[in-house]
C-alpha cells in the first residue's frame, strides 16, 4: 500500500519481491502496526521520499540475509522500527546519540517500510522481539512502544506522571509505569469517557479531559498529542523542578504563554527517534512487566480505514494491518 504523494489515499501497487544487499536482511512481513507518525508522512507533516511504502511496527520472519550479516538466522522472527539506519560516523552516532545522526534514514519514510508483504531492513536496527507476544500484540512495541519508554525514560524518576493523548503509546507506557509503582494520571479529549474508562482499567489512577486538573500535582507530563496548546498548559500541571516531554514527531505550533508558567526549573524536552539500546531495555521490560497490547486488525487492503480511525480518535488501543501471506519462495511480488 503505496502514497504517492501528501494528501492522496494509499493504493496498492505490486513490485518484485526486493533482495537484501549487504548488511541488509529480507523479512516476510507478518503485522505492521499503525502509527500516527504514518499520518504525518501521509500529510506532507515531515520530511519524507514518495512514493513510499509506510510502516514502521513491523514483525516478520527473515526470509533472506545479505553479505556480511551475522546473528540471525533464516525463519527468525525479528521487529523493525522507525530508525532505520544511520551513517555511523557523524558526532552523534559516536556519542551514542545516533537518535540525532545527521544522515538517517527512516522506515516507511524515507526508505520503504512494512504496509506490505515483504521489507528489506537494515539488520543492524533489527531485533529479536520478547516471546510473550503474539505478532499482532508485538507490532505497536516497536514505535508505540519504544517512543513511550523513551519519553518515560526523559521524565525522570517522579513518581506522578501524567499521560496526554491516551492512544497507542499511553496505554503501553501507563502499563510500564504502574508496574514501575509510579501514579498515573491519563488525559483524554474532552468528552471521551471511553477512553478514560479504558485509562483506569489499565492501572491509572485517575482520569479526565485534558482540559482538567488532576488531584496531584505532576513530577513529569507526557504529551502523545501533536496538540501545541498542550505544552503550556502541561506546565501548569507540574511542580517546581518538573518535566513536560513532548514525545510526537510533529505537533503544531506551541502558542506563547507567560515565563512565570516556565520558572522554578520546569522544563520541556522532545523526544527524537530512538537508539537500538532503548530498543533492548524496552523489550526486556515489556517481557518482566506483564504488558498487554490492546489491538484492533485489517487487512492491508485496509490501510486507508486503519489510517482514518487513527486520524479521527476511534481506536482504542493500537490498530495493525495483516498482509496476505504469500510463498516468498516462488518469486511472488508483494
Amino acid at each position: 500500500m503505496q502514497i504517492d504523494a501528501p494528501h492522496q489515499a494509499l493504493r496498492r501497487v505490486e513490485r518484485p519481491v526486493p533482495r537484501p544487499g549487504s548488511g541488509q536482511l529480507l523479512i516476510g512481513v507478518i503485522a505492521c502496526g499503525v502509527c500516527r507518525t504514518d499520518l504525518h508522512v501521509a500529510d506532507g507533516e515531515i520530511p519524507a521520499r514518495y512514493p513510499v511504502i509506510p510502516g514502521h511496527e513491523i514483525v516478520g520472519h527473515v526470509l533472506e540475509i545479505g553479505a556480511g550479516v551475522e546473528g540471525f538466522d533464516i525463519g527468525q522472527r525479528v521487529g523493525v522500527p522507525w530508525l532505520g539506519h544511520t551513517c555511523g560516523h557523524c558526532s552523534y552516532c559516536l556519542s551514542d546519540r545516533e537518535n540525532l545522526c545527521d544522515a538517517p534514514e527512516f522506515t516507511g519514510a524515507t526508505r520503504d517500510g512494512g504496509y506490505a508483504t515483504h521489507v528489506v531492513a537494515d539488520a543492524h536496527f533489527c531485533f529479536a522481539l520478547p516471546e510473550g507476544f503474539s505478532d499482532v500484540d508485538a507490532a505497536p512495541l516497536l514505535c508505540a512502544g519504544l517512543i513511550g519508554w523513551r519519553a518515560l525514560r526523559l521524565a525522570g524518576e517522579g513518581g506522578r506522571i501524567g499521560l496526554i493523548g491516551f492512544g497507542a503509546a499511553a496505554h503501553i507506557i501507563a502499563q510500564v509505569a504502574v508496574w514501575q509503582s509510579r501514579e498515573v494520571y491519563a488525559f483524554t479529549r474532552d468528552g471521551d469517557t471511553q477512553a478514560q474508562a479504558f485509562a483506569r482499567s489499565l492501572g491509572c489512577c485517575w482520569a479526565g479531559a485534558s482540559t482538567q486538573r488532576p488531584p496531584a500535582e505532576l513530577d513529569a507530563a507526557l504529551i502523545f498529542a501533536p496538540v501545541g496548546a498542550l505544552v503550556p498548559a502541561a506546565l501548569t500541571l507540574v511542580r517546581k523542578g518538573g518535566r513536560v516531554v513532548c514525545a510526537g514527531i510533529h505537533m503544531s505550533d506551541i502558542p506563547s504563554f507567560p515565563y512565570a508558567d516556565l520558572w522554578e526549573e520546569r522544563q520541556i524536552l522532545s523526544v527524537a527517534n530512538l537508539t537500538r539500546e532503548d530498543a533492548t531495555s524496552f523489550f526486556e521490560i515489556a517481557a518482566r512487566s506483564d504488558l498487554r497490547t490492546i489491538t484492533e486488525t485489517f487487512p492491508l487492503e485496509q490501510a486507508n480505514v486503519a489510517l482514518d480511525r487513527l486520524r479521527t480518535g476511534a481506536l482504542t488501543g493500537a490498530a495493525v494491518l495483516i498482509p496476505p501471506r504469500i510463498d516468498a519462495a516462488a518469486g511472488s511480488h508483494g
